[in-house]
């Protein structure tokens, strides 16, 4: 059809455009998805007829040159000069990014959606036509470099490890006075915490936070969790680490009850296993997340229980089956499929 054609020129289109990336490859996964290689300091990145280039400052030209990116030092776009003038160093930055854009021959790029302002003002009052777009990046981040899939699996073992010595903390800890108590001292949210980072050290990985929830925390949505924690209550746990070498995340829960399960607990685990199971045999290479997820509401939905599916608009639930199903991981903790 001539929309089907329409789309697939759009795609075409696409793939031949030219892209801008201006970020640190730390904190930026459109940046560390390009450039595998951690630079805490902002560059530009630059795709342009097939080429990738990279405007860094000279310390970082060999580290980039091995992953076949064309580095060029700030120098080659006159930084030495724009020093020389009296300019500030953040100045003289943004004026060479500047020059490389215009040497390199860009007149028209798509750029990520947190492409800095500033910068975008500067080239777009140059002639410069700047198109964010989040689907682009995020659909390129769809398929996993070779990399990214190592740092995936590495970060998930070593997420694996850390919930088992959480689970072992939870098996070894007795009964006091309605406590948890584990060799003479309370067991907490924060003393299983400081367990799991001690394996993430182990398995080289880093988590800014982390869910250990408990009781009515355990319900509330992303709660970190703290205190002690009493025999009979849920404990969720709920891990997110980076694995450091490739920025890479795993994402894992599971629920816990020392002691005797209550009757509350052991219907919501039936449930949820329920929907696991049905959820698992639907997927497959192909299908919509959006029908794999009304299944699994209908699991909720039949023993009586509301759902995202079932609200009213505009209603926020409080109770019921309130979350997604599910979603990918990679250089985000959060990323498509949903």
């Amino acid at each position: 059809s001539t929309r089907d054609q329409s789309m697939q020129d759009h795609r075409y289109d696409r793939a031949m455009s030219d892209v801008l990336i201006y970020s640190d490859s730390m904190h930026s996964p459109e940046m560390r998805h390009e450039v595998p290689v951690p630079v805490p300091d902002p560059f530009l990145y630059l795709e342009r007829n097939g080429d990738r280039h990279a405007v860094v400052t000279s310390f970082e030209v060999s580290r980039l040159q091995p992953e076949g990116i064309d580095a060029h030092p700030y120098e080659e776009f006159g930084y030495d000069e724009l020093l020389a003038q009296g300019l500030t160093r953040e100045e003289a930055v943004l004026r060479t990014v500047e020059n490389a854009v215009e040497r390199l021959g860009v007149e028209k790029a798509i750029v990520p959606f947190a492409f800095p302002s500033g910068l975008a003002d500067r080239l777009r009052g140059k002639g410069v036509e700047l198109e964010p777009d989040l689907s682009f990046f995020s659909q390129r981040r769809r398929v996993k470099s070779a990399t990214e899939l190592d740092g995936i699996r590495k970060a998930q073992r070593g997420t694996e490890a850390a919930m088992a010595a959480a689970r072992e903390l939870l098996h070894a800890a007795d009964a006091s006075n309605g406590t948890l108590v584990l060799e003479g001292e309370p067991l907490t949210s924060e003393r299983i915490k400081a367990r799991i980072v001690e394996v993430f050290n182990e398995h080289d990985l880093v988590s800014d936070e982390m869910i250990v929830a408990h009781g009515g925390q355990a319900a509330s949505g992303h709660d970190m969790g703290s205190g002690p924690i009493a025999p009979g209550e849920a404990v969720v746990i709920d891990l997110f680490p980076r694995d450091r070498e490739s920025g890479c995340y795993a994402d894992m829960t599971r629920t816990y009850v020392v002691g005797e399960v209550p009757e509350e607990l052991a219907e919501y685990h039936r449930l949820v296993h329920e929907a696991l199971r049905k959820s698992l045999e639907a997927v497959k290479g192909g299908a919509e997340g959006s029908a794999v997820y009304r299944l699994v509401c209908d699991v909720f939905h039949e023993a009586g229980y509301p759902t995202q599916l079932s609200k009213q608009p505009g209603e926020v639930l409080a109770n019921g089956f309130f979350h997604g199903l599910g979603h990918g991981v990679g250089l985000e903790v959060h990323e498509p499929p949903w």
